[in-house]
C-alpha cells in the first residue's frame, strides 16, 4: 500500500498487444489467398480471327515455354497426362478441350498432347490464340 491507503497495481495491460495481434491476423487473412492464386504464364501465338471465349465450359490444357503440362491449371507430369485426361473425359464427356501452347514450344509437343488426348477419348479440340494488337 502506498501513503494514501490505495493498493498499487502491478498487472501488465495487454490490450494494446491484443489490438496489434488482431490487426496482423486480419492482414494475413486478406493477403494469404492472394499469394496462392498464381497464374501460369503462357505466351499464346496470335491469330487474325477472334473466336468467343468459353473458358468456363472447356477442359484446358496448358503447355508452358518449358514444356510443362497443366490440366485445368494443375501441373501434371507427362507420363500421367493420358490417365488424367481420361478421368476428365469420364467426368465431362461432351466438354471440348482447348490447348493453350506457348508460342516457343516445339510443335511436336503440341501434337503429342493432342494424340494423347485423342487416345483418352477427346473428340472436340481447340487451339487458343491471342488477338494481335490493332496498333501493330
Amino acid at each position: 500500500m502506498n501513503r494514501k491507503g490505495k493498493k498499487v497495481v502491478s498487472d501488465i495491460n495487454i490490450t494494446p498487444f491484443t489490438d496489434v495481434v488482431l490487426v496482423l491476423l486480419i492482414i494475413f487473412m486478406i493477403t494469404t489467398p492472394m499469394l496462392s492464386q498464381h497464374e501460369i504464364k503462357v505466351s499464346l501465338p496470335q491469330s487474325a480471327e477472334a473466336t468467343e471465349k468459353t473458358e468456363d465450359k472447356v477442359t484446358e490444357i496448358l503447355v508452358d515455354k518449358d514444356g510443362f503440362l497443366y490440366l485445368n491449371k494443375k501441373q501434371i507430369h507427362k507420363k500421367y497426362f493420358e490417365k488424367s485426361i481420361k478421368e476428365e473425359v469420364k467426368k465431362y464427356p461432351d466438354r471440348p478441350v482447348v490447348i493453350k501452347g506457348d508460342r516457343n514450344v516445339k510443335y511436336d509437343l503440341i501434337v503429342n498432347v493432342m494424340d494423347k488426348a485423342k487416345k483418352a477419348g477427346v473428340t472436340k479440340f481447340g487451339l487458343a490464340t491471342d488477338i494481335p494488337d490493332k496498333k501493330a
